[in-house]
């Protein structure tokens, strides 16, 4: 999705989210817009196994009951690999799907790319996106400090509003 300069727009609140189709852990293709009819909650983390991504995923994992509460579906991603990806889920116990953007396309379209974080570039910000039924953003929080989580709170009180 690109802008009138040529440059990578972000999906903004109250605009039509992406879409995109990436691998999950088990290298099949998942795709956006084959989710309408129920919310759809995107959490973009730097890298699997790191301190504050896993804090992360795991509250997600935790939380998975106010996500089915509001019918929606939770997906983790990052720039890793399927097969990290895979070894990630498995240790963390994580019940929801965690896709690879490894070619960093989605990270782009979502305004999530981060050039330089301690000399890892071009990695996924900590970002979370709630999209509605319809495919339209209706909640958007990208994170410069990696070093902090998202607001948990208002995810699940954007999906409330969409129940």
């Amino acid at each position: 999705m690109r802008g009138p300069d040529g440059g990578f727009m972000s999906a903004e609140v109250g605009s039509k989210a992406p879409d995109f189709t990436l691998m999950n852990q088990d290298r099949e293709p998942v795709t956006l817009s084959a989710e309408r009819g129920h919310p759809v909650v995107l959490a973009f983390f730097p890298a699997a196994f790191s301190g504050v991504c896993t804090k992360e995923l795991c509250t997600f994992r935790d939380s998975l009951a106010k996500f089915n509460n509001a019918k929606a579906k939770v997906y983790g991603i990052s720039v890793d690999t399927f097969f990290t990806l895979k070894a990630f889920q498995t240790d963390q116990k994580l019940t929801f799907p965690l896709l690879s953007d490894f070619n960093k396309e989605v990270i782009r379209a979502y305004g999530a790319f981060n050039e330089d974080m301690i000399g890892l570039k071009g990695i996924a910000k900590r970002s979370t996106f709630v999209i509605d039924k319809d495919g339209i953003v209706r909640h958007r929080e990208v994170l410069d400090d990696a070093r902090n989580e998202p607001d948990y709170q208002k995810v699940y009180d954007t999906l409330a509003t969409l129940s």
